[in-house]
């Protein structure tokens, strides 16, 4: 007889929790998380997991105000086109339907960030003299944007490799069959481009049979002043 009052108390305790953790669940609370607050006494709310922050084209980190987020991939071997994207924007790929062997080129408007053209160059059995016509025009401030899939260099000649060179290109006087190449430059450029990389298509360290491995890089480019009338 003398436990009857603590037994009753208890009995009160638990349905009163249970009660708590019922209306809980059903208002789409934290039932777990009301448990171990009620029996642990504590005033620590639940906080709901962070999930990481994801940037524009995959960056680690945000560019700088008045920058173009991009991020560029070679072709695989002759499998797996390449792919360009500026701002979250996906401008050359396969899904898209627009690649295709040799040099894909994205143009884009340096100080807007408008997507000019788009357009491939076969540079195994293609004629360069399509790519000479595509950029000799070039306006002063056109950002160049260019991912190479299977082989980029074969029909280059002196023209052309001198023409990425004003671009701002450095790999280009060098670049050989099936290369792995990506490379953004400026017509008007002042010194060289720092977005650029090659692999060179070699027997001993190819990761593909006859192809290197496939290049992936990204950065922030800054976006030109208008220019003065």
């Amino acid at each position: 007889m003398r436990l009857a009052g603590p037994m009753r108390a208890v009995a009160v305790l638990l349905l009163l929790g249970l009660t708590w953790v019922l209306a809980s669940s059903i208002l789409g609370g934290d039932s777990s998380s009301l448990v171990k607050h009620f029996f642990s006494g504590t005033n620590e709310e639940p906080t709901a997991e962070t999930k990481p922050r994801r940037y524009k084209c995959g960056l680690s980190a945000p560019c700088p105000q008045k920058h173009l987020a991009f991020r560029l991939v070679s072709g695989a071997a002759n499998v797996i086109g390449p792919k360009i994207c500026l701002e979250d924007k996906i401008l050359v790929s396969s899904v898209k339907n627009n690649v295709g062997r040799g040099l894909n080129i994205a143009l884009v408007n340096g100080v807007s960030g408008e997507l000019l053209d788009t357009k491939s160059f076969d540079m195994w059995a293609g004629d360069v003299t399509d790519l000479l016509k595509y950029l000799r025009p070039l306006h002063e401030g056109t950002l160049v944007f260019v991912a190479s899939f299977d082989d980029p260099a074969t029909k280059l000649n002196d023209e052309a490799r001198r023409l990425f060179e004003e671009l701002g290109s450095t790999a280009v006087k060098e670049l050989t069959f099936r290369d792995s190449w990506v490379f953004v430059g400026a017509k008007g450029i002042e010194n060289k481009s720092p977005f650029e990389q090659r692999m060179k298509n070699s027997k001993s360290s190819n990761k593909y049979e006859g192809w290197p491995e496939s290049l992936e890089m990204d950065g922030c480019i800054p976006l030109r002043a208008p220019l003065e009338n």
